[in-house]
């Protein structure tokens, strides 16, 4: 099933079921209100809404109506936390190499992760407003996964049990803030404003086999920014931690209570390297990493970041072509700026 936020005036917004191609949807009035009441009793409420869903893919309910991306939240507006990997080996040795900063010698068995913000998560077409175009604005394209309780010590194979949802997220970097903040050796802050998520996030059913039952989602994640594609990278291929893993990291030494939220970091495919010169044919999910191409390459950044009106859409298409998250398709700008219509 795939499930949304509206918004209605409050805090958490009206949960709503989808329909599988996104034309429709349906109040989940009578099972549940938000998101969060679902993930806290998703045994008993999740066969209710399933039963919803299949109601609506057969295009029989009574009060349907089309589905609107622009009207929706977050699929968990406010979330218990957002911790955000770097599962992505290929993302860290590029964004590293290119400032000559070593890599951690636990780098292929220890997960990196931080801890974000989640009190005020964006929705799928939300602006990203940002104080400067000196903040160095840059986008993320990622994976998502929801989570129901896990609990300390879990084994990555257990983790993997407590996933209830997937959803695709844009996790907004300022990159000329990170390194003072690194510096001081306390980790990201406000370099790392609110993150966006995908209009529904989608039950594991909804994959299908690209869900390979080992953590890992095998479609095509793809990046437009300002209109040009600039990333078609497979988001299964070179995710060295799967989200099991990442889960069983987050709950090594606490529980991870339903209505987590735990990011992939972003999607990075290895380049082919041909004659001595390395070429990334799947592009990118972050101008930093396009930024770290040009300095192995050329011995300077040529890319500039994103500036105000600048547009990035990110999406994901299943192997029958339909979307399955819907896009998060956003807008760079100033504070006080008049959002887009």
């Amino acid at each position: 099933m795939k499930l949304a936020t509206y918004r209605d005036g409050s805090r958490d917004g009206q949960l709503v079921v989808v329909s599988r191609d996104l034309s429709t949807a349906h109040y989940a009035t009578g099972i549940a209100d938000r998101l969060q009441q679902v993930l806290d009793d998703w045994n008993f409420l999740s066969p209710q809404l399933q039963d919803l869903s299949e109601t609506l893919n057969h295009g029989k309910p009574r009060h349907a109506f089309a589905f609107e991306p622009q009207r929706c939240m977050a699929p968990l507006p406010r979330a218990y936390q957002w911790a955000d990997a770097s599962a992505y080996l290929n993302h860290v040795e590029l964004v590293r190499a290119a400032r000559g900063a070593a890599l951690p010698p636990t780098l292929q068995s220890d997960p990196l992760m931080y801890q974000g913000g989640s009190d005020d998560l964006l929705g799928p077409c939300d602006d990203v407003v940002c104080p400067s175009e000196d903040c160095g604005i840059d986008f993320e394209a990622e994976v998502a996964v929801i989570t129901g309780d896990v609990p300390m010590g879990a084994t990555p194979e257990r983790a993997l049990d407590g996933i209830r949802l997937l959803a695709l997220a844009n996790d907004v970097s300022l990159r000329n803030l990170i390194p003072a903040e690194l510096e001081k050796g306390f980790g990201f802050l406000q370099s790392k404003p609110a993150t966006a998520f995908s209009p529904v996030a989608v039950t594991l059913d909804e994959v299908g086999e690209a869900w390979d039952g080992q953590g890992r989602l095998h479609l095509t994640l793809q990046s437009t920014w300002n209109g040009r594609k600039v990333g078609m990278g497979d988001a299964g291929t070179g995710m060295h931690f799967h989200f099991g893993q990442l889960i069983a990291h987050l709950c090594k030494t606490r529980n991870v209570r339903a209505g987590s939220i735990v990011g992939s970091g972003t999607v990075s495919n290895p380049g082919v390297t041909e004659n001595g010169r390395t070429e990334w044919p799947k592009g990118y999910h972050c101008i930093a990493e396009k930024r770290a191409m040009e300095m192995l390459q050329d011995g300077a950044a040529s890319t500039a970041y994103m500036r105000f009106g600048d547009t990035i859409r990110i999406e994901m298409k299943g192997r029958d072509g339909q979307s399955v998250f819907g896009a998060i398709d956003q807008q760079i700008a100033a504070p006080g700026q008049r959002a887009r219509a």
